[in-house]
């Protein structure tokens, strides 16, 4: 278990809905028996091919809960903090990852690290005037 998913921690905090397993998939929502959140995966169990795992880094509720982290970092410090895990995490499990995600995150964490940045050579210059 990796830094990043013991800060979300997707088994406690994730809602998912069939819906969403269903548009994920790309199938129906009534070929689609039962959802079951697991310690590191969703189980789906589907009347057409029987189970299926998914990780929870393929849901929309992944990239969700990492923007929010990322948005929600005061200091720069942190935000260098979560993007060494972001990395950390995407490296071990790139596979898992949706293409979207990667890319996704790293315009967010971006645009905070510029406002957060932004922000302390304000103080800097407020301090030093």
């Amino acid at each position: 278990m990796t830094t990043l998913f013991r800060r979300l921690q997707p088994t406690h905090k994730f809602r998912i809905s069939i819906t969403c397993i269903a548009q994920l998939l790309r199938i129906p929502k009534h070929l689609i028996v039962r959802v079951e959140a697991w310690a590191y995966v969703v189980f789906v169990h589907r009347c057409d091919k029987g189970g299926e795992f998914i990780s929870y880094r393929q849901l929309k509720h992944w990239q969700n809960a990492v923007a929010y982290q990322i948005q929600n970092c005061s200091t720069w410090q942190q935000l260098r903090q979560l993007w060494l895990a972001i990395e950390d995490d995407y490296n071990q499990h790139k596979k898992q990852y949706n293409k979207e995600h990667y890319p996704f995150l790293c315009k967010i964490w971006t645009k905070c690290w510029e406002l957060l940045c932004n922000k302390q050579e304000l103080v800097e210059v407020a301090i030093n005037f």
